[in-house]
């Protein structure tokens, strides 16, 4: 069966089997360019593949979530470009650390730079490490957070929220940034009839300059029409706008069941078209989850009678786990309008052995 996910803008790709490390790929079609979740192993995705991230979201930095983050290096360090990094605090420090473990005697003035944005409750402390100064970690400001939103273009937004698991680790939401769609039953009553102006209304939407530019628009009278200056073009197209509801992703890995912690996960991520979310456990392994903070499926199926997503793709189970993935989907209870998604268990091939490489079986 093919999944329709209804995404305009969007195109995720999950890079991982249930037992690998999780890596959530999403491309934006009309950008050209894709946000990449976590980075565990990354050595099977292609070149061109890792060099279209122009933003990476980590949201924490466990080996099994970060250690890939080399090998991208290893693919865009020579984009003359600036590639962000998003991520919990204390995560500049940590890529600092991997940078200067080589040596970048050769560096060259095209090289890239990575600019860390490490996501505190209140505020945002930004770094800069340039590839031209051989990566040498560079204050970037600090600035504070107004909302949610850690990253934003002209089509998508992603949001952040910070939960436990014995240490801080983000939750992701991306949501494709609203479209422009008239309501014709809207238009009609409000004494609004067609005409050039609606293209230029949707002008101002598209260069986000709704509010800023007075703008004639067409009334109807019975069979009579004129036209009527209107100065406050945000308020008009708030009037006549199709309510849609904006396609989005949660992504949700490595957190404990905790009362304060599914509060957040609600708060973010309550009715996401697509949830890539963490089920570590199965049922019978709960107080192992509970030590380790993760999510067992008994906990899993109380998140999503709350979350209620269109889809649900379980990911990162344990390889404790790994000879009973099955059980899993059977212990996951979707609630009515949810879609399980399922994943083959592995999808990184299998590590070579030694015999199947030995010099003296290879021909001359």
């Amino acid at each position: 069966m093919t999944l329709r996910i209804p995404f305009r803008y969007m195109e995720p790709t999950f890079f991982a089997g249930l037992l690998d490390d999780p890596v959530l790929w999403v491309r934006v079609r009309p950008w050209g360019r894709a946000l990449l979740f976590d980075c565990g192993q990354l050595h099977h995705m292609a070149k061109r593949t890792l060099k279209s991230v122009a933003a990476l979201f980590v949201t924490h930095a466990h080996m099994d979530h970060f250690m890939g983050f080399d090998t991208l290096v290893r693919h865009v360090l020579v984009s003359p470009r600036i590639l962000d990094v998003f991520g919990p605090p204390g995560l500049a420090e940590k890529i600092e650390h991997k940078l200067c473990a080589y040596d970048w005697n050769l560096n060259e003035s095209f090289w890239c730079t990575f600019r860390v944005h490490e996501i505190f409750p209140r505020h945002i402390q930004r770094w800069l490490f340039p590839g031209p100064q051989r990566f040498r970690r560079q204050p970037d400001g600090k600035v504070g957070r107004i909302d949610r939103i850690v990253f934003s273009n002209r089509w998508v937004s992603v949001e952040a929220q910070q939960v436990d698991h014995h240490i801080p680790v983000l939750l992701y939401r991306i949501t494709e940034q609203p479209t422009f769609c008239l309501d014709s039953g809207r238009l009609a009553a409000a004494g609004l009839a067609g005409g050039p102006w609606i293209k230029q209304l949707k002008r101002q939407f598209h260069k986000r300059l709704l509010g800023e530019e007075a703008l004639p628009v067409m009334r109807s009278h019975g069979k009579k029409e004129h036209s009527q200056e209107v100065a406050d073009t945000r308020r008009l197209y708030e009037v006549i706008r199709k309510r849609l509801v904006p396609s989005s992703i949660g992504y949700m890995t490595d957190l404990g069941y905790s009362e304060k912690n599914a509060a957040t996960v609600v708060d973010l991520l309550q009715g996401v078209t697509l949830l890539v979310g963490e089920c570590a456990f199965l049922a019978d392994h709960v107080e192992k989850a509970r030590r380790s903070r993760h999510l067992c499926t008994l906990d899993m199926n109380l998140l999503l009678q709350k979350l209620r997503p269109a889809f649900y793709l379980p990911v990162h189970l344990s390889k404790s786990c790994g000879e009973m993935s099955q059980k899993l989907y059977d212990e996951l209870e979707s609630p009515s309008g949810t879609t399980l998604v399922h994943l083959p268990e592995r999808l990184l091939p299998r590590p070579l052995l030694p015999c199947e490489v030995r010099l003296d079986s290879l021909g001359e």
